[in-house]
Formats: structure tokens, sequence, C-alpha cells
């Protein structure tokens, strides 16, 4: 087992193409995951949280002077401005206009640390990042869900943004304890075993939260096609802008980890909160939603040596 997961992390960017192959290819594999994701969803919480340790996270909570203000920007001020376009335009109770608020409202996935590593930035700042997100995220979706149209009363809101931090403080609490029983000063083996362990979870995930996408696919091309082109837009406009913003600005030096945060969001945590009936509309965009994160790595990298070059 040790050894699969050492595989696992040395070939991260494989495991992700074999997850969305999976996802894609394995039909009847996919639809039996669909009735799982909001467990699976937990458990990548969890193992995210026995990755990064509690340690890395009260460092990351320690750090409020440029994370907490990042991350109030990207996941409550850029969904609201975005809302309030799409509203304007009186696009605002569409199926596209909550794809695209409910994913910039999202904070960072789960596996956008091993993203980081991959694109060869700074990890830990990714971790913080995440962490920081991830606890922010109850609070700052309340706002934003609270002017949604397709949301509910007020009162499912607010419960739902209750359901989930319920679910994140006790999914993240098992991982921490786990970590701290289990791995208390973890040797670089021991690191990269989690590693693979986080990325097999990542890589897993993806099969059923791509399993509407292949029978959309056979059923209307021409539809999927435009979800993926919104997700494709959203993801690497959100990860360009916030590059070009901040790569002449005083957070400079984080600029690559928060543009990864930017462009690449947790949508699948709204599994947990939201009701069925508001997410199946976007189950489609949800499996398309998974190509850009997924190909960031391969796709993306001339964009940050080039943001990211010392000129």
């Amino acid at each position: 087992m040790y050894h699969i997961l050492w595989l696992a992390s040395t070939h991260a960017r494989s495991c992700l193409l074999i997850g969305l192959a999976a996802g894609l290819l394995l039909l009847s594999v996919a639809a039996r995951f669909v009735p799982w994701l909001p467990h699976m969803v937990a458990i990548l919480l969890t193992v995210t949280a026995l990755r990064i340790g509690h340690r890395a996270a009260m460092g990351a909570v320690g750090d409020l002077r440029w994370g907490l203000g990042s991350v109030l920007a990207l996941q409550m001020a850029v969904p609201l401005i975005l809302l309030g376009v799409l509203s304007l335009a009186g696009w605002g109770d569409t199926p596209a206009a909550l794809a695209i608020v409910l994913t910039s409202a999202a904070p960072a996935i789960t596996g956008s640390v091993n993203l980081a590593l991959l694109l060869h930035l700074d990890a830990g700042r990714m971790m913080q990042i995440l962490v920081l997100g991830t606890a922010a995220f109850p609070l700052t979706v309340l706002p934003v869900l609270a002017l949604l149209p397709q949301a509910g009363p007020a009162a499912q809101v607010i419960w739902a943004a209750l359901n989930l931090l319920l679910i994140i403080v006790l999914a993240t609490g098992l991982g921490f304890i786990l970590r701290e029983r289990l791995f208390p000063v973890p040797s670089e083996g021991q690191i990269k075993a989690l590693d693979g362990l986080s990325v097999l979870a990542f890589s897993i995930i993806v099969v059923g939260l791509m399993a509407a996408l292949t029978p959309a696919l056979l059923r209307d091309p021409w539809a999927v096609a435009k979800w993926a082109v919104l997700a494709f837009a959203i993801s690497y406009l959100l990860q360009m802008f916030t590059l070009l913003a901040l790569r002449r600005s005083p957070l400079r030096a984080v600029a690559g980890p928060l543009a990864i945060g930017a462009g690449n969001r947790n949508i699948a945590i709204f599994l947990v909160a939201l009701p069925g009936d508001v997410l199946a509309p976007l189950m489609v965009f949800i499996g398309c939603w998974q190509l850009p994160m997924y190909l960031t790595p391969m796709l993306l990298p001339r964009l940050y040596r080039w943001a990211l070059q010392d000129d």
C-alpha cells in the first residue's frame, strides 16, 4: 500500500488523467458513485486535513495579514460582483448564472496543494489559502446565497451554511486527530505517502462528479460543449486575471497560489449544503468543471512561468 501511495504521488498528473478518463468511460461505476458524493466530499476534507495537519492550519489562521483579505475578495467580493453584473444584464436567475456564482463563491479544491506542487508553486502558501478559505466558507457564502434567487428562502440558506460548517468541522477535526495520533512528526517518506493518498482521493471523486457528463454528451453534445466552454472560461480567466492583478503587487510572492485558488474551486462542496433540486440543473456543468481543473497542470504552466518570471 505504501508503494502504491508513493507511485500516486510521483505520477500525480497521470492519476488525474486516469480519473478523468474513468469518469467519462466507466458509466456504471460513475453512476454508483453519485449517491456517495456528499460522503466522498467529507472524506476528501478529512484526507486533506490529515495531509495538512493542525499545526499548518494554525499557522494559516495566524497569518491573516494577506490571507483573510484574499479569501474575502475571492469567495465573497468576486461572486457578489459577478451576481450584480449578471442580474443587471437580466441573467441572474439562469442556470449559467447559478454556475458562475456558486463556482466563484466556493473555496479552493482540496487538491489545490497537489496542483501547486505540479506547477512548482509554494505548496505551503497554497495550504494556507485552502485552510483559510475552507474555514471561512460558511461565513463568506452566506451573503452570496442570501442574494442568489435559486438558493431558496433565508431559513434554508442559514440551515445549509450551518450544515456545511458542521461537516467541515467534523471532517477536518477527524483529519487533524488522525494526523496527531498517526504522524505527529512525519518523515519525508510519510509526507510523500500522504501526498499520494490525497492524489488518489482527488482522482477517485472525479469519477462520480463526471457521472452526468457522458450520458449528456451522448444525448446533447452541443449543450455539453457550451457548459464545457463556460467551465474553461471561468477557471482560466480567474487564474489569468489573478496573476495579472498580483504579479506586480505586494502580493507577488503568493500570486501563484492565489491564482490556483481563484480558478480551481470546490463547487462539489455545495453537494453537502444545498438541496438536490437546486443543483440538479448544474450536474453536467459540475462534470465539465473537472476538465479545466484537472488539466491546469498540463495546459497552464507557461502562463504561470510567464506571469511569475523575474523581470
